[in-house]
């Protein structure tokens, strides 16, 4: 027997609120549901946070129901109010490009053929031609400004120094009206979104009950953490984007396999699609052979292949073992290096320049005698050939795909330099 879509999310730590999870229940138990999840094109990608809902979704049309997956042209010109200061409002012709841009990162995660195919859907489409009036009188009558005021979010802002726009104050109007619109078009009564948009879930869930005296309902994913609180999606270098361009598949990779012990089977209940038996599986090597770190490379290929491909994995994994001297640099491509050079800090140089001030510019040895010492000792490598003699220049023959010369003291000290 297939496991309910409920229960299935509730084991992969998936559900932090609903508004009635038993209510939820029976009316999936109905039959397929139309569910629908927002994604605002506040930036010209989406990232891993972003992730998250889309798979929540992918997993309810798994399941059988029918997903709406809406890229908000007009939520975005408007933007959603965050925790501290106000959204920088973006171009109209910029938006509407991120709109392309994010629609494309989200169709290939869902199947558009079949009894419950996707749709794609715009906000700008039923929002562009309506006026002031209309909004106010058509919807802005069913909110009540304490309820609206009681929201995290603007009720934080309002008690901060900076306050808060009636800009960002009225998007509670917009994303309500959008599950309206969604109810009205496509008998969609479920809305998934993260927990930090709660307000605005059941914005929509209120003004469905109060314009068409109808029931709809609203689940929330809880904000993914660290086993020790610090945020997630961050690295050092930035926000983890879903954009190639933006988070080479490399350095993508590299985020998941580093993951701590503490963290990494929850990643693995909500970032893959593994079952409970191949997850409880690895929770069980985690325990006992932590060392292997088997779940962190299970994490960093499956979540690396579900966004860029497998093509891609395999790149990123050819690419973590011969930079660090297990595998063939010359077999790796020019993007697979320059992802490399951007997430280890690659530098360029003038050419001819010597080993030992290479071992210096990347950043591998503090000092020229240090960089000396370390050919000395046989612990130089140039694209992991031992380096022997201390005072050697970096060629032409030195280089990769790309220019690049991958520069290693011992085996896990890396920098790359490109001579120009």
């Amino acid at each position: 027997m297939t496991e309910h879509i409920l229960d299935e999310l509730t084991w992969r730590g998936l559900i932090a609120l609903t508004t009635g999870e038993d209510e939820l229940r029976a009316h999936l138990d109905e039959g397929p549901v139309t569910l629908y999840c927002g994604f605002d094109p506040t930036a010209p990608s989406l990232h891993i946070g972003n992730l998250v809902q889309i798979l929540t979704v992918r997993r309810f049309q798994m399941a059988g129901h029918k997903p709406l997956a809406l890229v908000g042209g007009a939520t975005g010109l408007i933007g959603d109010p965050k925790m501290a200061g106000e959204r920088t409002l973006n171009p109209v012709d910029v938006v509407h490009q991120w709109v392309e841009r994010i629609r494309g990162q989200i169709e290939p995660f869902l199947s558009f053929e079949g009894d419950n195919a996707a749709r794609m859907v715009n906000n700008y489409d039923w929002t562009k031609d309506m006026s002031a009036i209309e909004l106010l009188r058509d919807v802005g009558k069913y909110f009540r400004l304490g309820t609206m005021i009681s929201k995290d979010t603007v009720a934080r802002r309002l008690n901060s120094d900076e306050g808060i726009s009636y800009t960002e104050f009225s998007y509670q109007l917009l994303q309500g009206m959008d599950f309206l619109e969604q109810y009205r078009r496509y008998d969609c009564t479920l809305q998934t979104g993260g927990s930090d948009q709660w307000g605005n879930l059941t914005s929509g869930t209120e003004l469905i009950r109060k314009a068409e005296g109808r029931s709809a309902h609203a689940l929330a994913t809880p904000l993914i953490t660290k086993a020790d609180g610090t945020k997630f999606g961050k690295t050092e270098s930035g926000t983890v984007w879903l954009d190639p361009e933006m988070t080479s598949p490399y350095a993508f990779y590299q985020f998941w396999l580093n993951q701590a012990d503490a963290d990494v089977i929850g990643y693995l209940k909500v970032f893959t699609f593994l079952t409970r038996e191949q997850i409880d599986a690895l929770e069980t090597k985690v325990a006992e052979e932590p060392f292997k770190r088997e779940a962190q490379r299970t994490l960093a290929w499956e979540v690396t292949t579900l966004v860029h491909g497998e093509k891609a994995a395999q790149g990123a994994v050819d690419a973590s073992q011969a930079l660090f001297g297990r595998g063939d640099l010359v077999s790796l491509d020019e993007q697979t290096l320059s992802g490399c050079a951007k997430e280890l800090g690659g530098v360029e140089a003038v050419a001819g320049i010597s080993v030992a001030d290479a071992l210096v510019a990347t950043g591998i040895v503090p000092s020229k005698s240090a960089a000396r010492r370390a050919i000395q000792e046989g612990g130089a490598y140039v694209n992991n050939v031992k380096v022997e003699d201390v005072d050697a220049v970096l060629g032409t023959e030195d280089v990769v795909a790309g220019g690049w010369s991958v520069l290693r003291r011992g085996k896990k000290t890396v920098g790359l330099l490109r001579q120009v």
